[in-house]
């Protein structure tokens, strides 16, 4: 039975425009690896209603679970929660126990809780709300979308409260081979391989180290015994 299926939303023109480097997308990756979900897709869209709300629909549609980093903090282009309710036409306010949570954060910091960061309380009709122990402010998920913070430590925080929740596969199990040949010399025998290994994900990487050409041959599957078949089977072609 095939793992279940994941797409990754990275939502914020400061990614768009170089300004931050996104971290959170490696990091969900392994996550998921380790839980036996497939990470499939990953997007990434600015800070426009139209294209949240499109990217939304779509990746909702096509995968079992969709995680979206970024847009849900007190400033006016935080938009990402109007968004997520616009994409399952729902209603979205400030809500009491989202409210509860943040007025107990600031208050213990002796920090007015204003207009602006009540904003971090507003979530969409029936979603649940996900844990932020860093911070406070809560995610939320609305079916089949888990919405989290842009802030890597607030997102790796939001991303081991929500994967207990989630039903995982095998997890998927990864090995390595250096080649010190060009892949226009292994680019057949790798072909052979993935065609008699077809349920393998089988990836060149290659590298060029003191003028010589060579790749890095990554078997990834969730049968450990095909794994190291396939693996030993590229070994003795290509023998170090």
């Amino acid at each position: 039975m095939p793992n279940p299926t994941a797409a990754m939303l990275v939502i914020g023109d400061e990614i768009l425009s170089g300004r931050t480097r996104d971290a959170n997308m490696h990091h969900l990756a392994g996550q998921l690896t380790e839980h036996g979900i497939d990470l499939k897709e990953v997007r990434v869209v600015s800070d426009d209603k139209h294209a949240i709300v499109a990217a939304v629909r779509a990746l909702s549609d096509a995968y079992d679970t969709v995680f979206t980093s970024g847009g849900i903090g007190p400033t006016h282009d935080d938009i990402t929660a109007d968004c997520i309710a616009a994409a399952f036409d729902t209603h979205i306010d400030i809500r009491d126990d989202a409210r509860a949570i943040l007025a107990e954060h600031y208050a213990k910091s002796g920090t007015e809780l204003n207009a602006a960061r009540l904003r971090m309380a507003r979530i969409p009709d029936g979603a649940a709300l996900i844990d932020n122990p860093v911070s406070a402010a809560p995610g939320f998920t609305i079916q089949n979308v888990h919405v989290m913070a842009g802030v890597p430590s607030v997102f790796q925080a939001m991303v081991a409260s929500v994967l207990p929740t989630l039903t995982g596969g095998a997890p998927l199990i990864s090995k390595t081979l250096r080649i010190e040949r060009g892949e226009g010399d292994i680019a057949g025998p790798l072909g052979e391989l993935a065609a008699a290994h077809p349920d393998l994900s089988i990836g060149s990487y290659p590298f060029i180290q003191n003028g010589r050409f060579g790749a890095n041959v990554v078997i990834r599957g969730t049968d450990g015994a095909e794994v190291d078949a396939a693996l030993s089977a590229l070994s003795d072609h290509f023998p170090a």
